[in-house]
């Protein structure tokens, strides 16, 4: 069995392995209807079509990974922690009773538990993810740090998904539809006006430019023009190693090597706090 990323501390406790399950005795039947959706649940977007081949599935073979809830006493409900997806397709499947790990967690644990598995499994977008962290610093009072050791994320990367809410509508909607990634929407905050990023996202979309492109777009914008205007294009060892530090970092990051060895480096930073982070980051403070 392939063991979990380390996403999140405590979370192992709390969804225990296969083995644990069948040997605690933990996984108790429930009425369908007596399960509530987490108020928390950072996933919004549910496709219908995945939905239903689920319930087909569960149809045939019923629900292989229990559910993971909490018990509201007060409304004798009990509140789904993870499991959502399969909750939905359960319902649709028409099974009147569903298996359920039952779990004894505030709401801040409710709303952390749930970023965290839907992180774990990818199923958030990038949005998704940001007003998830925005939830946990409006409500709860975390800090980026604090968001960073609960969730497995580097701080800058926190801070970095939580800048994508600054966008304006359009641009977060296209990042929804998947019609620009994360990056594209990113080289866009570097822009100073909505106005600027709106009229950038239509080029990116009339012209399907890609991340790269997106980037020399906006310093185009911006006023500055590349260095060197013949620039030779570079290796595919050297774009990967790019994309390498881009991943670590959570920024775009040049490398320009010189023809006697040797060269340059150059992390690209959009704003004063994502600096901060970065130099946290290298002075591991």
């Amino acid at each position: 069995m392939a063991k979990r990323t380390a996403l999140g501390r405590g979370l192992d406790a709390l969804i225990p392995s296969e083995e644990d399950q069948i040997h605690s005795g933990g996984v108790r039947n429930i009425p369908i209807d007596q399960i509530s959706a987490n108020p928390h649940q950072p996933r919004t977007q549910f496709n219908p079509n995945e939905l239903t081949e689920l319930a087909n599935s569960i149809r045939e073979n019923g629900i292989l990974q229990p559910l993971i809830a909490s018990y509201d006493e007060e409304n004798n409900q009990y509140i789904l922690i993870a499991g959502e997806r399969r909750w939905l397709a359960a319902r649709q499947a028409g099974l009147e009773d569903v298996p359920v790990l039952v779990r004894q967690v505030n709401e801040q644990q409710r709303l952390e538990l749930a970023l965290i598995e839907n992180l774990q499994r990818e199923d958030l977008n990038p949005l998704e993810a940001a007003e998830a962290y925005h939830q946990l610093i409006e409500s709860f009072h975390l800090s980026h740090d604090e968001i960073s050791t609960r969730v497995g994320k580097s701080r800058v990367a926190i801070t970095n998904t939580l800048r994508l809410l600054k966008l304006p509508d359009s641009v977060k909607q296209a990042l929804i539809d998947r019609k620009i990634s994360e990056g594209h929407a990113r080289a866009l905050l570097a822009l100073p006006t909505n106005q600027a990023q709106i009229a950038a996202l239509q080029t990116i979309l009339n012209h399907e430019l890609s991340v790269r492109q997106t980037e020399e777009l906006v310093q185009n914008m911006m006023g500055k023009k590349r260095p060197g205007a013949a620039r030779r294009e570079k290796k595919p060892e050297l774009r990967a190693l790019e994309e390498q530090l881009r991943q670590a970092l959570g920024t775009r990051v040049d490398i320009q090597p010189r023809k006697k060895g040797g060269g340059t480096i150059t992390i690209h930073y959009y704003s004063n706090e994502e600096l901060d982070t970065l130099l946290q980051q290298f002075l591991n403070e």
